[in-house]
């Protein structure tokens, strides 16, 4: 082997070892290595004869589906560039990615096409570069599943490939948009090899094992945990429900005899709130290793996690679309060092934390974090500003503040956009945060700076409790005028009570001088169920 191999090379690798082995399904059909490389290597074809070149950009716009898969082999076989777009976005925004990248095509699934005709007039893309994917293609739509079968014989495409170089741009990631416009980090073939062989390595996967993909498909932690099991020749099993549905996870995983999965903590407790005889009828047994992320989980999740499945090891990562993964808390540290992110990854160098001025802190105190990884990300796409802002030499940031204790163990404190400074202290709020989830009310907590004419900023709470009150609305909804006293003093006696508990736990100067209540709907998130605290913050000038 003279050169990393790209993930349609692993394909095909393994349409040759073992072409019948099934690569991907979903819960409409399957797809064996053999079925998914022709079926790749037809789409690439067709996408060339469209008048695509090598190093193009091509929008992706779906829900999850067994179609992502063939797409991104599709893409690498070709040289073209993958933009993976959330489905949760709306017009403008896509419009927006689309524009930045200069895509030159896009590819839809039929229950979201109606967000790209929208746009159409911005998009200014060839007609024919308008791909359809499900049901028939209406008009102005090329049909997905026809570029997707054998060319016809006599057909003039090429079927020979231009090479394509670990170093070449295998896609351009658009971040959530936490801190602003979305930016697109440009992830190489290299990096996507090098983190999918790090993650093998540390986390000992095989080809013996089976993937549930539950996360977005446009989303970083499935793309990566996707491309892992494809270099491996393993098992990907695509999660296509439009909802997160708890039993039908069990049954997936119990009928697929599925040996990995990586979910958030939110879909963790859905899952184990389920009725004890619901959960008694799946087996899911062969689950050996499950990954949490994404947001902190408490002491009484991971061990309820532990005990259901009793055959499963629980990680838990840290790392980032642009630096790919760069901690992990290991099965044997998962309650010992509780609400620690852990230690460097394989294939992470040693982890450094900066003051404002560049110099490393000392063990204890707060700096940001900065990784060297060996599959980064290549910069921000037409942002040389933003990819100078990120690097410090060979260590990249994308903005988190941590500390590091005297064992090496990394513990993340904020973002460094969202640390609140009053009265010329710095308030993190992670810590208020954590506070006020530990109370038994409180389903989920965003604290922010609001402006304050005296401090600065002032401290503010928005809160959503297990048991919504009556004054908690939908914002669709306003209560009636005979409701109006009644939740004005349950809110008022809430909103004591927090306060105490905020006031009994840390440093006056930290508690949230005002709290609000929100229904768990109106709680603006990205598509992994990070709360936007920058959408807060706008909301509350």
């Amino acid at each position: 082997m003279s050169r990393l191999l790209t993930i349609a090379d692993a394909v095909a690798t393994h349409a040759r070892l073992c072409p019948a082995k099934i690569g991907v399904r979903d819960s409409r059909r399957q797809l064996s290595f053999t079925e998914w490389n022709q079926r790749a290597s037809n789409l690439a074809r067709s996408l060339l004869g469209l008048g695509l070149q090598k190093g193009d950009r091509v929008g992706v716009l779906a829900y999850n589906c067994i179609e992502w898969m063939e797409i991104y082999v599709a893409l690498a076989r070709a040289g073209l560039v993958a933009v993976p777009m959330n489905f949760r976005l709306v017009g403008p925004e896509i419009a927006y990615i689309m524009a930045h990248s200069e895509a030159r095509a896009v590819i839809a699934g039929h229950d979201l096409r109606d967000r790209i005709d929208a746009i159409r007039s911005e998009l200014l893309l060839a007609p024919e570069c308008y791909v359809h994917m499900g049901a028939t293609a209406p008009a102005g739509w090329t049909d997905y599943e026809t570029l997707a079968q054998p060319p016809c014989l006599g057909d003039a495409i090429n079927a020979d490939f231009a090479a394509v170089h670990p170093e070449d741009t295998c896609a351009l990631m658009y971040t959530s948009g936490t801190t602003g416009r979305p930016k697109g980090a440009v992830r190489s073939h290299a990096g996507s090899t090098l983190i999918a062989l790090a993650t093998a390595l540390e986390m000992g996967f095989t080809r013996d094992d089976t993937a549930l993909l539950v996360m977005p498909m446009c989303h970083a932690n499935s793309l990566y945990f996707g491309m892992t099991f494809v270099h491996l020749g393993a098992t990907c099993v695509i999660d296509d429900s439009r909802h997160f549905d708890p039993e039908a996870l069990l049954a997936t995983l119990a009928r697929d005899h599925v040996t990995f999965t990586s979910l958030v903590p939110t879909h963790y407790i859905m899952l184990l709130a389920l009725p004890e005889q619901v959960k008694a009828r799946y087996d899911v047994s062969r689950v050996g290793k499950l990954m949490i992320s994404s947001a902190p989980a408490r002491k009484d999740t991971k061990l309820a996690i532990l005990e259901y499945f009793r055959n499963g090891n629980l990680y838990e990562l840290y790392g980032s679309t642009e630096a790919g993964w760069v901690t992990l808390l290991r099965p044997d540290q998962q309650i010992a060092r509780l609400g620690s992110v852990g230690r460097e990854w394989a294939g992470s160098g040693a982890i450094k934390l900066l003051d404002a001025h560049g110099k490393e802190v000392l063990d204890g105190e707060v700096g940001e974090l900065f990784s060297r990884t060996a599959y980064v990300f290549d910069g921000y796409w037409k942002n040389p500003d933003k990819t100078a802002e990120a690097f410090h030499g060979d260590w990249c940031s994308v903005g988190d503040l941590a500390r590091r204790d005297a064992d090496g163990y990394i513990w993340l404190v904020d973002r460094k956009s969202n640390m609140i400074i009053s009265g010329g202290e710095n308030i993190y709020p992670s810590e208020v945060e954590g506070v006020l989830g530990a109370h038994p009310q409180v389903k989920d907590v965003a604290v922010i700076g609001l402006p304050h004419d005296k401090w600065g900023e002032s401290v503010h709470a928005v809160v959503v409790l297990h048991e919504q009150p009556q004054h908690a609305h939908h914002a669709s909804q306003r209560p009636q005028a005979s409701e109006t006293g009644i939740q004005a003093e349950i809110q008022a006696e809430t909103q004591a009570t927090l306060k105490a508990w905020c006031k009994a736990r840390m440093a006056s100067f930290k508690c949230p001088q005002s709290i609000v209540f929100m229904a768990d709907v109106d709680m603006p998130r990205t598509a992994t169920g990070k709360i936007l605290h920058r959408v807060l913050r706008e909301r509350g000038k």
